[in-house]
């Protein structure tokens, strides 16, 4: 693989605090905990982290409080969601005077444009950070999320043409990314999200890892180290732990923003949690559920 990063990268969720602000305790204290539980990385500013409902200074506080409770331990990847190439390089160079060891961009907030101007797009990022930095750049691939996605094909090409492109944050089953993995030869670290659904086989399949929320992150980096030192069966059997979890949680974005934080405070003992809106509203039954799944799991480690 074209970089040495791999393993377990639970992204962090926004935590609000009474005043509408974010809870900068709440976030240090989901990072210590994250590590605790065995992250061999961690990610901040993508979907669950409501990257579209933070001002620029936030995102940047989001980084730094990141990078301060890490404190070099394990490498800090960051989502860069910007409207213009410029805007996105100058957020990647900024992210990584903060901490950031790579980085996963996101494509700009413009639907239906032919497959070519994306992949220009992207480059175009590339190279204007190629000219002030060497930070490993990723995408995400999420076309079922945020309504752009790059055909294999466009991959290829946009890492075939620009050296700094090394990694990909897919949103797809593992028979896909098996797939891309394959069509690309190897060149591209390619992690997957989709809450670390399937998680043995998209190992299986030739991942360097998975971006997951935090909920049970911690037994999904206890999976991937089963699976590291060869211990196939025990890390399937880890996963059949925490499978009903992410069925539940991965009915898609709303749906683990507003029961996913929870099951993630509620193993973290944090704060109940405060939405800043819009948010999906939780239902009795589904904080019954929430609670159920937390519970069986018991404290994260740290906590």
């Amino acid at each position: 693989m074209s970089t040495g990063f791999r393993g377990i990268y639970p992204i962090l969720y926004a935590y609000f605090d009474a005043d509408g602000r974010l809870d900068e305790a709440a976030m240090r204290r989901q990072v210590r905990c994250c590590l605790a539980g065995g992250a061999h990385g961690l990610a901040v500013l993508g979907l669950a982290t409501e990257v579209n409902k933070l001002s620029p200074a936030e995102k940047r506080d989001v980084v730094r409080w990141s990078a301060e409770e890490i404190g070099g331990r394990v490498p800090l990847a960051v989502t860069v969601a910007e409207a213009t190439a410029e805007d996105a390089a100058q957020f990647v160079l900024d992210a990584e005077a903060l901490g950031a060891a790579w980085i996963i961009l996101q494509p700009p907030p413009v639907r239906g444009l032919p497959e070519a101007e994306y992949v220009a797009w992207y480059g175009r990022v590339a190279d204007l950070v190629g000219r002030r930095s060497a930070i490993p750049l990723g995408i995400q691939n999420a076309a079922a999320y945020i309504g752009v996605g790059l055909s294999t094909a466009g991959i290829a090409a946009l890492a075939r043409n620009h050296a700094n492109v090394k990694l990909i944050k897919a949103e797809d089953s593992a028979v896909d990314v098996q797939r891309l993995i394959e069509a690309t030869g190897g060149s591209l670290t390619v992690f997957n999200g989709r809450a670390g659904l399937e998680l043995p086989d998209c190992l299986r399949a030739g991942c360097a890892g998975m971006i997951p929320a935090p909920e049970c992150a911690d037994v999904q980096a206890r999976v991937y180290d089963l699976f590291a030192s060869g211990d196939l069966g025990a890390a399937d059997a880890e996963y059949r732990r925490i499978a009903p979890m992410i069925a539940f949680a991965m009915q898609g974005v709303a749906v683990f923003l507003c029961y996913g934080k929870r099951m993630t405070g509620w193993r973290m003992r944090l704060p109940e949690v405060i939405e800043r809106p819009p948010a999906l509203p939780p239902t009795p039954f589904g904080l019954d559920c929430a609670r159920r799944f937390a519970t069986e799991l018991g404290p994260y480690p740290g906590a």
